[in-house]
Parts: C-alpha cells; structure tokens; sequence
C-alpha cells in the first residue's frame, strides 16, 4: 500500500512594535498568542504572511512613524495580511482602516482576542459574522453622522457602544454605551492563507474596536530588548491611566487603571528565574498605581490555591492583604529567587517614604529611581493638570537622592506645552540645573486630537519649541557625564548583555550597571552574568572598566524582607 504524505506550510507571522515598554510587552503577549495556534514567528516582514503593526500614538510623529512602517511593509511584501492594532488604532481606526494595504484595524479593545481574530477562531461563528468593510459594520463615521444627521460627530459612536479616543476625550467614559452590543468581522483563516498575488488592496478593512473603559483584559508576556534579549526581560505589571493630564491621549487609548494579579506574577517572574535570567524590570503604564483596584479577599484565597510551596512563603497572605506597589516589590523579593529586580519610571506622588526606603535598603533592587517631572513652572503644571507642584517633586528627588547617593535619577521633561513662556520654561531650566538627575527624556509638545491642551491658545511656535528642547538635552548631557566621571577610579556591579564588539583598545562585552548606565567591560565576558568592574574612563558617553571579580565569586544578594 503506497503511503500518502502530507505536508502543510505553518503561516508566518511578524509583531512589528512602536513606542513605549508597554507596546512591547503587548507586542510579546501577542507573539504568545500567535505560538498558542501554532503560527511560526518570521524573520522579516517579507517572509511573512501576517505582519502585526504594534502602534503607539503619544505623538503626531508616532503616527507618522507607523504609516510610513504599514508603506514599507507593504512594498517589501504585497501578499502580506497588514493588521494594525495598538493605540493608534484604539485612537483612530477609520483613518488607518482607509490605508493602502491594512487588511485588518484591531485596537486595544480587542487587542486580548488579535490572534482569534486573524485566525478566524472568534468566539463568534461564520454564521453569527460576516466579513464586512468598515462603512458596513452598523456604524458611522463621525463625519458622515455629522454630514446626513446634523447632529454631533460623536452621537452615532456612542449609540453603537464603542467611541475613538477623540470622544472619549471631550465625554467621559459612559459604563452603559461601552457595554452595548459589538459587531465583529469574521476573518477566515483561508483569507490569510490566499495564493500569491491574489489580494487587491482594501477599500474599507474590517474595524474591531469598541469602548476601552469597558474592558479590564490586561495582556502581559516577559518582553525582551533585541540586544538584551538573554539578560533583562521587561514584566508589564499595570496597564491604564486614571489620571487625565490635559496633554496626554494615552487614558483614552488604554482605558482605566488595572494591575496583574500577583499569584502571575509571581509564576512569570519565578518562570524567568528558574529559566536562568538574573535581572527583571517591572513596568506600567502608571505603574505606581498598582493593586488599587484589586479584589483583595479573592486574590489572597487564590494566591494559596495556585502557588506552590516553593513559590509561597509563611508569611505570603499577610504581604497581600495591602495591595500596593510596596508589597509587591517585597511579595517579588520574598517569594522568589530573583537576583535583581528593576522598577520602571513611577510617577512623583507614588515614590512614598517606604517605596523609597524600600529600594534604598535591598541589594536585590536595582539603585534606579525614574520619575516623570514634565515641567518645573507652577503654572503650566496646572495647565497640564498633573497632580504635584514643583516643591512637591523637588522634595522627592532630594530624598531619594539623599537615601542613595549613587542611585540613576531620570525625568521626563515636555518643553513648548501651550502657552509656556520664556520665564516658565527658565523655571523649568534652572530646577532641571539645581537637581541631581543623571539623564533626562526630553520631548517637544505634541498636540494630540481631543485632548484639552490641543484646543488650548497660544501655542508655541515649533522653532521656539525646539531651541527650548536643545537646551535642555545638552543640560541633561552635562550632568549625565558629571555624574558617570564620579565613577573613575571606583568598582561598580553590571550585568553582561548579549553584545562583544571591538573598539581601538580591543574586544569588550557590553553591560549595564545596577545604576543605569552603559559600560564597555574590556575582554570576552558570558552574557547574562553580574560582574563587578573597576571604572578606568569614560567614553563617548559611555563607562569603559575592567573585570574585578567574576560571576562566580560573587554571591547573589540576599537579605530579610520586611
């Protein structure tokens, strides 16, 4: 009996991200869900028959940067499904559904279900789903409802349950709307899988967006940078915002505040542990928020079902019973392994005396201290609606200054918001000056569709914007080299990255030290590894050291945790 063989191609897919730590770790759990349905991740967008476009939209040049990305991918490969989602596309899926190529717009409403969509294993059936364009899915756009019906251009969306980031950021959030019916497009598996050169670009693309307040999935996978991708894995832990800064769109496009449960995180972090990574950073869209909105009762009880012995310490439901980014970092610390833990940026009003002390005190936590500053001027501040005062932020950097005098401090910093003038932006200038910071993000002002500041007067013209940006980056790099020259001579602890180059001087390993700053560790050293390095000189903005201990005399750091 001749035998017959079957052979089946496993669609590829690429996650191509944009923008902040949390894109990216949206971008890994999407990744996961592609590999849960047996999909094979591809190298390049050409080798591709599904390309995940990741967006962010906090600037008016992220949107650019991810059209121009949905062009190329476009011309490097014709036949590829282009599937938008993120939030850009939370923000303003009719305008990217209109885009050459995008087969599919899916914000971060529905960003939990992407690989279901793609697949075309929804929850909903063929029968109960059509694939149908966006002018067919049983809404408007606004400005045809505006157009035909004379009435608000937000009207038609909130009849049909769902609203762009535009709306909800003049309305807030109405509970009823967002839990209205949502109509989904069904996408066949076998549309995906097409014969070459048989697409024709859509006119309309299926659109699956609905209310993002209305939904409380949180979407989290270890995520790797592409060179340290053996060393420090980033744990999104938090995704939303509850606070409404009058410049900023991410609320609208993310949705309210919610944490990951702790018994997953602390599987995740223990997972990454035993798999041989030795620092993990913990980050969120306003990370410091964490836990105020868990069900404190439920999670205690199901932190003793699921975590093993080994996982769950004596003393692990009293650490939960207070659900704050304090506990957790000391549940992180006392119920695993880990030897290093780094908290991402954390806003001014949540670095309390106790977090401060917290990461003051464990040689397991990483001496790094990011907190978001945007403006010293009282008045733009307010203008901003952010919830501190500049006595306020200049208290807190001094305390953490104070408690760890070697500690990595950094801000971010907006220069040209809406009517800043040239003695508010000195305010800012000379606080940035007085301050012991070691790096700063310094971004321009963009106005963001929907967002108070947008519709705010006075604007600042761009050049003045910009002349104001050049200031205070060469500030900031003044002070980083400052305080990088106060290592020469001293001994510092680094972790190995997954990076040996040579230079003039020879062969060295890329590592990052416990305080932020890049070193060149001169040799051939194993990646992954904790390596104490004497500092010889600073280079080109970075530290250049030598080996003063190995990996394997030095002890990982323990200590009692209160």
């Amino acid at each position: 009996m001749q035998r017959v063989r079957y052979h089946r191609v496993v669609a590829g897919y690429l996650v191509e991200n944009f923008g902040c730590r949390a894109t990216q770790a949206d971008g890994a759990a999407l990744e996961r869900q592609f590999e849960q349905r047996g999909m094979a991740r591809a190298s390049t967008p050409a080798e591709a028959s599904v390309v995940v476009m990741n967006t962010c939209t906090v600037t008016a040049g992220a949107d650019q940067d991810a059209r121009a990305a949905i062009r190329r991918v476009r011309r490097q490969n014709p036949d590829a499904r282009i599937v938008v989602t993120g939030c850009y596309a939370q923000r303003a899926p009719e305008e990217i559904a209109a885009l050459p190529g995008v087969s599919l717009v899916i914000g971060n409403s529905h960003k939990h279900q992407l690989a279901e969509i793609v697949s075309g294993t929804s929850t909903e059936s063929a029968s109960e789903s059509e694939c149908r364009s966006a002018s067919d899915f049983g809404w408007r756009s606004a400005s045809s409802a505006a157009i035909n019906d004379g009435a608000s251009p937000f009207a038609a969306r909130h009849a049909f349950g769902w609203r762009s980031a535009l709306s909800a950021a003049i309305n807030e959030p109405s509970r009823e709307g967002a839990l209205a019916p949502e109509v989904l497009a069904f996408v066949p598996l076998t549309a995906l899988t097409a014969p070459l050169g048989s697409r024709e670009p859509e006119a309309g693309s299926p659109i699956f967006v609905s209310d993002i307040f209305a939904h409380t999935e949180l979407l989290a996978a270890p995520v790797f940078d592409a060179a340290n991708e053996r060393t420090r894995p980033n744990l999104k832990v938090q995704d939303g915002c509850d606070n409404r800064c009058s410049f900023c769109v991410i609320p609208y496009v993310r949705g309210h505040s919610r944490s990951l449960q702790i018994d997953r995180i602390l599987r995740e972090v223990t997972g990454l542990v035993e798999s041989g990574y030795r620092e993990v950073v913990i980050s969120g869209i306003n990370l410091g928020r964490w836990g105020r909105d868990l069900d404190v009762g439920p999670q205690t009880a199901d932190l003793s079902q699921t975590l093993t012995p080994e996982v769950r310490g004596p003393t692990s439901e009293v650490a939960f019973q207070n659900p704050t980014l304090e506990s957790l970092i000391r549940a992180i610390l006392r119920e695993t392994a880990l030897e290093k833990l780094r908290i991402s940026s954390v806003e001014p009003m949540d670095w309390t005396d106790d977090l401060i002390s917290l990461v003051a005190s464990s040689p397991r936590i990483a001496k790094h201290a990011h907190v978001p500053m945007q403006s010293g001027s009282d008045a733009v501040l307010r203008r901003m609606h952010r919830k501190y005062r500049p006595w306020h932020y200049r208290e807190k950097i001094e305390k953490i200054r104070a408690t760890m005098p070697a500690a990595a401090i950094g801000a971010d910093v907006m220069v040209g918001f809406p009517g800043e003038t040239d003695a508010e932006f000195e305010a800012t200038r000379r606080m940035i000056e007085d301050l012991p910071f070691t790096y700063l993000h310094v971004f321009t002002y963009s106005a963001r569709p929907g967002t108070p500041a947008a519709a705010m007067t006075n604007q600042v013209p761009v050049h003045v914007a910009r002349e104001r940006n050049r200031v205070l980056r060469e500030l900031a790099a003044e002070k980083k080299l400052a305080f990088m020259r106060s290592f020469v001579g001293k001994t510092v602890d680094a972790i190995t990255l997954n990076v040996v180059a040579n230079d003039a001087h020879g062969e060295f390993t890329e590592a990052l030290t416990d305080n932020y700053l890049k070193l060149r560790l001169r040799g051939r050293h194993e990646p992954n590894r904790w390596q104490r390095a004497r500092i010889e000189d600073v280079v080109g903005g970075v530290l250049v050291g030598v080996d003063a201990i190995s990996d394997s005399e030095m002890q990982a750091p323990q200590e009692s945790v209160s």
